[in-house]
């Protein structure tokens, strides 16, 4: 467990041992008094809207540190608002990864794998939040923090692009007018190799915090994340209109005419307005929570826009009720499973991924940190960075044999601790039992994976744009415009962004057709990273930080002249040197 509290919470001489009947005391006073369930918090606070001419408090909320004593049902309201913040980032990805745009598996493995990511989710995050001490080593495993975690959106790109490639080249199957089918091996053989590759990040844990950070330093990380949120906004723009599967392809089956396809309830072309006005209604509701949102509405305002998109979408016929009936009450872990495999391709593109993951979490770690008034510098600093990182490569080997692809740690959350002044544990673990009740019954995944392409598009768009804006943010938070920095970006976001608007650019360079499954094998993986923009980018912006010379611009070298003339005239030593290089004798100390 963690000990580490940090200097204000050590206590000057140990606590005295509490007995069984000091225990029974205080779960009296925390489960049956007012003070113990209520407290004095302001919950008049977090739902007051923000609406014009409207008094506001003046009342400044109590701020709820790691292991302060918190009331019972403040610690579940905001758990709950914990969990709806990172509800539509943990629901995302497999929907994607399983829907038509991915290996396209049947409605039930969908609900399957949906309610898995939500059960997933909360189980591995109280890894991070307890955070375990390694036996006789200075390691931990966790960050002791509201470290909570979900599935990476760094693996979407890859595995839509790994998807496509096994459906050309017979790994998966198609029918005979080259309509993908359902490919379960697909996915096993993804969160086979993710399983294998975790490993990478589970050493990267073991590196410095400073030497990780020299080599991936925020002119890598920064336009790495930016490109993936670019990548993603193509598959949510396409849903927004419609849907990402065959229905928006040019060429596609009589079936696909409309979408999802002819047979759905209220079918409409690709792009028809009455798809257009249904994302337009999930973006319009996110951008009125923000400027006329209560706090709590704020932090969950992507969630609250899905919820206004979907009662619109129930309300004029767009909904197919079938598969929500059709599912059962109740589903866990393995319910449904995946023959693993290493798919070679896929090794090193899903490295890559990793290596994204550990420096996400290093920012997320620290963001968590300063919002929650610890330190972010010294030796339990990067005790936490240590453990956190640990604790994404070991979860992301878990969540494979889970059934689900990488994990990463989450950064919307940090935005609910500096909302809500509340950085304890406790709220943390109520956020990791929310997740896993919404899992665990079935008919909720359902419903999920039954929202209307166009509204789930409407919530995706915005929230793959998040995901570019923050990697915009590091960019500028943590490179200086230079010369120097300007080239390594403009040299790794011209083949990044290249790659990402025009992806089958190098599909032809290799013309080999062998039967030698090894080189084809070896083929494929240089293709598949080729075609991935931001590995490409997060490549060349690595080995172009850590070869090229710092160089000292012009207003540098006038800031080092005047240093120098300053220093001069304050020496009370200086002594003049002649053309020969002697010292005049009335300057030569006595």
């Amino acid at each position: 467990m963690d000990e580490d509290q940090g200097p204000s919470q050590i206590a000057p001489h140990p606590a005295p041992k509490r007995t069984a009947g000091d225990r029974v005391a205080g779960m009296r006073r925390t489960f049956f008094t007012r003070q113990g369930l209520l407290g004095d918090y302001d919950y008049a606070f977090l739902l007051r809207p923000n609406l014009p001419f409207m008094k506001k408090s003046q009342r400044a909320s109590p701020f709820f540190g790691l292991n302060d004593r918190m009331p019972v049902v403040l610690a579940l309201l905001l758990g709950l608002q914990h969990a709806l913040a990172m509800l539509a980032g943990v629901i995302t990805p497999p929907i994607l990864m399983s829907g038509q745009a991915g290996v396209n598996l049947p409605p039930d493995m969908q609900q399957y794998l949906v309610s898995t990511a939500l059960i997933v989710s909360g189980i591995l995050s109280t890894i991070q939040i307890t955070r375990f001490h390694i036996y006789k080593t200075p390691y931990y495993v966790g960050t002791g923090l509201i470290s909570v975690v979900g599935i990476s959106f760094s693996i979407i790109p890859v595995a839509q692009g790994a998807f496509s490639q096994m459906y050309a080249n017979g790994f998966c199957p198609t029918d005979d007018n080259g309509t993908k089918l359902p490919c379960p091996d697909a996915y096993g053989a993804l969160i086979g190799t993710a399983a294998v590759c975790a490993l990478l990040e589970v050493l990267i844990s073991f590196m410095p915090p400073r030497v990780m950070l020299r080599i991936f330093p925020p002119i890598v990380t920064g336009p790495t994340v930016m490109l993936i949120g670019f990548h993603l906004v193509e598959t949510g723009f396409k849903n927004w209109a419609g849907g990402s599967g065959p229905c928006s392809d040019a060429t596609h089956t009589a079936f696909f005419d409309l979408c999802p396809n002819v047979g759905a309830p209220h079918a409409l072309p690709w792009g028809s307005p009455e798809y257009l006005g249904l994302g337009f209604s999930v973006f319009l509701t996110i951008i009125l929570c923000e400027r006329f949102g209560s706090p709590i509405m704020k932090s969950t305002s992507v969630i609250m826009g899905l919820l206004v998109g979907c009662i619109i979408a129930a309300a004029t016929g767009y909904f197919d009720r079938s598969g929500i009936d059709a599912a059962p009450v109740a589903s866990f872990v393995w319910v449904r499973t995946f023959k693993l495999t290493v798919y070679g391709p896929l090794v090193l593109p899903v490295l890559a991924v990793f290596i994204i993951c550990a420096c996400e979490a290093v920012g997320d770690i620290t963001a968590t940190c300063d919002v929650s008034r610890l330190e972010v510098e010294g030796r339990n600093y990067e005790s936490r960075i240590q453990g956190g990182v640990l604790a994404d490569g070991l979860n992301g080997i878990l969540a494979a044999l889970m059934t689900i692809t990488p994990m990463s740690t989450f950064a919307q959350n940090n935005g609910v601790i500096a909302l809500t002044r509340c950085a304890n544990r406790t709220a943390g673990y109520c956020c990791c039992i929310f997740l896993i009740i919404m899992g665990v019954f079935a008919k909720f995944a359902a419903a999920l994976v039954a929202i209307p392409s166009a509204v789930l598009g409407g919530m995706t768009t915005f929230l793959f744009c998040a995901v570019s804006v923050s990697g915009i943010a590091i960019i500028t938070k943590g490179v200086p415009f230079n010369r120097r920095n300007r080239f390594i970006l403009t040299a790794g976001l011209s083949i990044g962004f290249g790659a990402t608007l025009v992806p089958n650019y190098f599909s032809n360079v290799f013309s080999y057709s062998g039967d030698n499954r090894n080189l084809q094998g070896f083929l494929d993986a240089i293709v598949l990273i080729m075609e991935t923009g931001f590995t490409v980018t997060a490549f060349i912006c690595m080995v172009l930080n850590l070869t090229l010379e710092e160089e000292m611009e012009e207003t540098d070298e006038k800031l080092v002249a005047v240093e120098e003339s300053s220093a001069t005239k304050k020496s009370p030593n200086t002594q003049s040197v002649n053309s020969d290089g002697i010292i005049p004798a009335h300057e030569k100390e006595v």
